[in-house]
Order: structure tokens, then C-alpha cells, then sequence
């Protein structure tokens, strides 16, 4: 962190951080209570749409959000991060009531564009709020733990209700998508009672600028000054990693399929390992501590990348060892990468910076599943995972010279790191 904010230490660090993040863990828990997440796909079968029409429908959405998230980063620094949230979160819970009400096909797509559009007025500008707040009070110490715990409850909160999403359908779909919406409305009720605006030109904004001789009036100058060589290797990176874990996790299910196990056992081992994606980032201080995330990263590549040779093998017990044993394991580097990027980016543009970001991992990602797919249906689903063990591969060789210089990704100074944070 830079600027002269005073970090606190010891119990009125613990206070200060822990004023901050209550309603943030509550909002976790509220913004990923999307019962119609495990089970959204029967339904749009059921509404009588082709296995074209909701891939369309998929591609669209995700589409939508990757090319939002750079115009809605730069109002989120503009308008507030926190009414960033609020307007993402409404649009959102607003298309997903329209999805139970209609089964016109064309207003489905007009629905999908609007729920990509709300993804990305929340993306960036949720950590960007949480990091800006502990900023303000001197607490930023702690913000591995604070965003490893942030994650785990939305991990774990998002397998739960994908549990009860699918009881719950048996009543009514209507009450699927209605709980959904009800809770992210709640959720932004919490932000709004709880939780302060911050805009780019904020206090915080003053703060970190204070004696500064340039000060960037856009993101794009923003981005240019901060855009050391490491960092943009470290995007790259870490958006190869995410365009290998989250097809990954997706075409597993189709792998294991190929591979002779039922449906039952199927989605127990999806589940089980969506419960370990979210109960490992609870590691992350650890590891931020004892080994930093220059050796975490190159780790998570090479766990991936044995991930997937041993699904290759054909064996199914040792495609769900390797998935369960594994999968994990980036989640940890996830959250570090998340802190290294906001340590790197001024306040005034934080909201952008992270949305350019998260696009360039959204289009790696788009990439990474054609790449996947496309392997899978032409060499068969246990050799194609096998060779697409090549991406993290080269991930690796692209932090390989980071590394071995031990080269800076932040361009301003180290925050030296306090005890006892929550």
C-alpha cells in the first residue's frame, strides 16, 4: 500500500478490520445463495430450448460480461463502488424474475444480456470497495485472510444452495428463481445500512495520492504506470490458470462420465470438490507467509497440470483423486493474486484496473473452453484433458523468468504486514 494512511497494529487493527468486513461476510453469504445455479440448464430445457439455444444462451451471458467489464469498471470509480454493486445486483435479481415469468426465447436472450451486463457491475468493484474500506481505517494488513474468508463463504454458501436449489424445485420453479432474487436484494439492503460509498476521488483517493507529483485522470494512464512487465506476466498468468481450472472443473463432469461413473457419483465428486475450492482459501495467510505467492503460483500450474495428465490416464478413481487432491490448490493462489493486484493499483482507478483485469481472464477463460472442447471431442475427453495440460504448462515458463529475477510486480511500496488480523 502506498500514501500515508496509518496502518494500525495489534487489537485496534483487529477492531477497525472487523467493523469493516461483518457486513461484507454477510453479503457473501446473501449474494451467493442462487438456488437456481445447480439446476438452471433442466430448467431452460424445460421451457422447451435446444441444446443449441442454451449454449447460446451461455456463451451469450459470458460474452456480455467479459465486454462490460471495462465500462462498468470506470463508472464504478465514477458513481461508487458500492452503488456499482447495488445496480448490478438489482439487474440481476430483475432478470432472473423474468426468466421464471416468460418462456419466449428472444426474451431470454434480451434477459442473459442484462444478467451479463449486472455480473459485471459487481465484478471489481466488490474487492475494490473491501480493500478501499480497510485502506481508510489502516487495516489492510489483513486482506489475505479477510478475502480468503470472504471467498470460502461464498464457496461454500453457493454448494449449499445448490443443494437446496434442487429441493426446492420440486415446489415450484418459481420459488427457485424468487429465493434467488429475494436474497440479493437483501444483500444489497445489507450494503446500503452497512456498508460506506466509496468513488475513485474519495478520502482514500486523497490518502494514497498525498504528495504525489502526477496524478492520473484515467484509467488508461492509470494502467500504463503501474503496468510493470511482472504484472502484466502475472495477469497472463493467472488468467491461464483460470482458463485451465474453470473448464476444468466443468468438463470433469463429462470425463468422469466418459469414464464409467454414474450420475450419482458424479455429481458427489463435483460437489465435494466445490466445497474443497472453497474451504482451501482459508490457507492463503499461511501460505502468504511462509511461501509467498511467486512459489504458490508456479505450484498451482504444476497441480493443474498433473491434474489433468492423470485424468488422461482413462481410470476413473484416479481421475477423482486427482480432481479432489488438486483442484484446490489455485484457489489459494487466487486470493494471493487478488491482493498482489490490488496492492498495485492506484484508488482513484481501482474499480478499473481490476475490470480490465478480470477481462482479460474473461476472454482467456472464453478461449480455454473452446481450446478444452474441442480437444475433448476430437481426441476423446481423457486425452484431451491430457493435452490441454500444455496451458499451465506455459504458464509456468512465463513466470519461470519472474521468479528466477525476483522481479517486483508493485510498483509502489511494500505493506509491511501486521499481527493478529481478522
Amino acid at each position: 500500500m502506498t500514501g500515508t494512511t496509518e496502518v494500525l497494529d495489534g487489537p485496534a487493527a483487529v477492531d477497525a478490520a472487523r467493523s469493516v468486513t461483518r457486513p461484507f461476510y454477510i453479503y457473501a453469504v446473501l449474494s451467493n445463495s442462487m438456488f437456481q445455479r445447480g439446476v438452471f440448464v433442466i430448467f431452460l430445457y424445460r421451457q422447451g430450448f435446444s441444446a443449441g439455444q442454451v449454449a447460446l444462451l451461455q456463451t451469450l451471458l459470458f460474452l456480455v460480461s467479459g465486454l462490460a467489464e471495462l465500462p462498468t469498471g470506470i463508472i464504478a470509480d465514477r458513481i461508487g463502488r458500492r452503488a456499482s454493486i447495488v445496480i448490478g445486483q438489482v439487474l440481476v435479481a430483475g432478470c432472473l424474475l423474468g426468466q421464471v415469468a416468460t418462456s419466449d426465447y428472444w426474451l431470454f436472450l434480451a434477459l442473459f444480456i442484462g444478467q451479463g451486463v449486472g455480473m459485471a457491475c459487481v465484478s471489481g468493484s466488490d474487492t475494490a470497495l473491501l480493500y478501499d474500506l480497510l485502506v481508510r481505517r489502516g487495516a489492510t494488513s489483513g486482506y489475505v485472510r479477510i478475502r480468503s474468508r470472504f471467498t470460502m463463504l461464498g464457496t461454500v454458501t453457493s454448494g449449499i444452495a445448490i443443494v437446496l436449489g434442487g429441493q426446492l424445485q420440486q415446489f415450484s420453479w418459481g420459488i427457485v428463481y424468487a429465493a434467488s432474487a429475494s436474497c440479493l436484494v437483501v444483500a444489497v439492503l445489507v450494503l446500503l445500512a452497512r456498508v460506506p460509498e466509496i468513488r475513485g476521488a474519495d478520502e482514500v483517493d486523497k490518502q494514497d495520492g498525498a504528495g504525489k507529483e502526477h496524478v492520473d485522470t484515467t484509467a488508461w494512464r492509470a494502467m500504463l504506470r503501474v503496468a510493470t512487465p511482472a504484472l502484466v506476466t502475472l495477469v497472463v498468468v493467472s488468467g491461464l490458470m483460470h482458463a485451465t481450472l474453470t473448464p476444468y472443473i466443468i468438463f470433469t463432469q463429462k470425463t468422469l462420465s466418459d469414464q464409467g461413473a454414474s450420475t450419482a457419483l458424479v455429481s458427489v465428486v463435483v460437489s465435494a470438490g466445490f466445497f474443497i475450492g472453497g474451504l482451501t482459501p482459508l490457507l492463503s495467510d499461511r501460505a502468504d507467509r511462509r511461501v509467498g505467492y511467486r512459489i504458490i503460483a508456479p505450484l498451482s500450474l504444476l497441480a493443474l497440470a498433473a491434474a489433468l495428465g492423470l485424468t488422461g490416464l482413462g481410470l476413473v478413481w484416479v481421475t477423482i483423486a486427482a480432481f479432489l487432491l488438486l483442484v484446490g490448490i489455485p484457489e489459494i493462489t487466487a486470493v494471493l493474486v487478488d491482493n498482489v493486484f490490488n496492492e498495485a493499483v492506484p484508488s482513484r482507478h481501482r474499480a478499473s484496473l481490476l475490470s480490465m483485469i478480470a477481462f482479460v481472464e474473461s476472454v482467456l477463460i472464453g478461449i480455454g473452453y473452446l481450446v478444452l472442447g474441442a480437444l475433448m471431442g476430437g481426441l476423446g475427453s481423457g486425452a484431451g484433458m491430457a493435452v490441454y495440460a500444455a496451458v499451465p504448462l506455459l504458464a509456468c515458463l512465463l513466470w519461470l523468468p519472474v521468479l528466477i529475477r525476483g522481479t517486483r510486480v508493485t510498483t509502489g511500496s511494500e505493506q509491511t504486514a501486521g499481527p493478529n488480523e481478522p
